[in-house]
């Protein structure tokens, strides 16, 4: 079949000349109807509009994908801690943190921060340190070490 052969029809449809008179069938309220927000000029409602009631995209819960399940989170402990459980000479690591109820969770890893003074000489492992952490503990004659 090719574009000639197909049969000839009327495709483009008259405009509707609306407000003509009662003749017309399209007269008065120019197929507006009687009266309302539609009926107005200018009017243009969204499709997504439900009359002022709450939308239904606000009342249903959201759902879906989301990051902060999988975010790394980190039990943190301060050297003002250290310094109250362990002796001088010790070795800190994860599990005698949470052995000695320090800490309630090891999560991804437990993160030493440098709130508070440390005046033991401590070895401590840990999966990150902050900078001060590190510069009191070295300050102390101790050892930061990342596992």
């Amino acid at each position: 079949m090719k574009l000639e052969s197909l049969p000839a029809s009327n495709e483009t449809k008259a405009r509707k000349r609306v407000g003509r008179g009662p003749g017309s069938g399209m007269g008065k309220t120019s197929t507006r109807g009687q009266k309302g927000q539609k009926s107005r000029s200018g009017s243009s409602i969204s499709a997504w509009f439900q009359g002022g009631q709450t939308p239904i995209y606000r009342r249903i819960p959201k759902r879906g994908f989301n990051n902060h399940r999988f975010e790394t989170k980190f039990a943190t402990i301060n050297l003002s801690d250290l310094e109250r459980f362990f002796n001088d000479g010790d070795v800190v690591t994860p599990e005698i943190l949470k052995e000695r109820g320090i800490i309630k969770k090891q999560l991804s890893g437990v993160k030493v921060l440098g709130n508070g003074e440390l005046t033991k000489k401590l070895t401590v492992k840990a999966q990150r340190f902050s900078s001060a952490s590190v510069t009191k503990i070295e300050n102390a004659g101790g050892k930061a070490e990342v596992i």
